[in-house]
């Protein structure tokens, strides 16, 4: 049997996007354990471009883009079930943390793909995992219960927006910082807007009416950093994905993918972040969508900060924008 051809975004050298490689290569055959997808969308994450920016200690070139995909099941190997139980050829799934999803097809462990949810179009659902499993991250290793009160910064991008949904859903009520032209976004998903920038820790303290017991870092500014250490004393309740020197130096909590107890968590909580999305209990909204031929333009939005949602790559004939 001849191998199946497909292309897919490898990065030939360490650097930015610009220099990524859009190529044609051979798709492997699924053994036991693995299944090949045809990628209907590819989420689109900071982590893309920074993961090949800068050489990384047991990383080899060329490094193949991308750890979100939505797609459809066209092969699978032998004796194999997937993350959500078993599947055919022809069902749709969606995956993450998987290795080049910049792809029209590639050949993943089974364990890693989920039956997609039906209430999610295949650019919502390629964009579900990362931002969802990492909400979820930080609202567990801070302990976040119901009837307390949490502050957020960056509140309106993709990360913020899961922890309102999900906190939402636990009775954790949040205190989300937000440029005042994206206030709308943090009370739509249940949270309570303020605007960072000078003075953020007395309005954080104004709009909390109360105590705030703890904060969870989406951005890595210092502001965010100097704000929740001046508000928190309990320094096990602040929580960042991106600020590692601080965490390092004032003794607060980082969590990142490539940290294992991250990555078992992340794990363990897959399912049932699809089945809140399956209910309608979670949502992922998508700014804009472009061929997976233009993903370096995609890049260049998401650096460029706030792109209104999440971007993802599709196949050509399949794009959107947002109104």
């Amino acid at each position: 049997m001849m191998p199946r051809r497909a292309r897919h975004w490898i990065a030939p050298s360490w650097g930015d996007p610009s220099g990524w490689e859009f190529v044609e290569h051979d798709v492997a055959a699924p053994g036991e354990g693995e299944i090949t997808v045809r990628v209907r969308a590819a989420g689109v994450n900071p982590a893309d471009a920074k993961h090949v920016a800068a050489p990384r200690p047991g990383t080899e070139l060329p490094v193949a883009i991308g750890y979100e995909i939505s797609g459809e099941i066209v092969a699978i190997g032998p004796d194999t079930r997937i993350g959500s139980g078993a599947a055919e050829v022809g069902d749709q799934v969606v995956a993450f943390r998987v290795s080049g999803g910049y792809a029209e097809e590639l050949t993943i462990p089974a364990e890693k793909a989920f039956v997609k949810p039906s209430t999610l179009s295949h650019p919502e659902a390629a964009n579900l995992l990362l931002a969802g499993t990492t909400a979820a991250e930080m609202l567990w290793v801070t302990g976040a219960a119901p009837g307390e009160t949490v502050l957020l910064h960056g509140a309106s991008g993709a990360v913020g927006v899961s922890v309102l949904q999900q906190a939402a859903l636990r009775g954790v009520r949040v205190i989300g910082t937000a440029s005042a032209a994206r206030a709308d976004v943090v009370r739509e998903f249940g949270g309570i807007p303020v605007e960072y920038g000078p003075g953020l820790s007395d309005r954080a303290r104004a709009a909390a009416g109360g105590a705030v017991v703890a904060a969870l870092d989406a951005v890595g500014t210092a502001e965010a950093i100097d704000v929740s250490l001046e508000l928190i004393a309990d320094r096990r309740r602040i929580v960042t994905i991106a600020a590692f020197d601080r965490a390092r130096d004032d003794g607060i909590i980082a969590i990142a993918g490539s940290m294992p107890d991250s990555a078992r968590f992340r794990d363990e909580v897959r399912a049932d972040l699809i089945a809140l999305a399956q209910n309608g209990d979670l949502v992922v909204p998508v700014a804009e969508t472009f061929p997976l031929e233009e993903a370096p333009a995609a890049l260049k939005i998401l650096a460029g900060g706030h792109p209104g949602g999440k971007l993802a790559l599709v196949p050509a004939g399949e794009v959107t924008a947002s109104a």
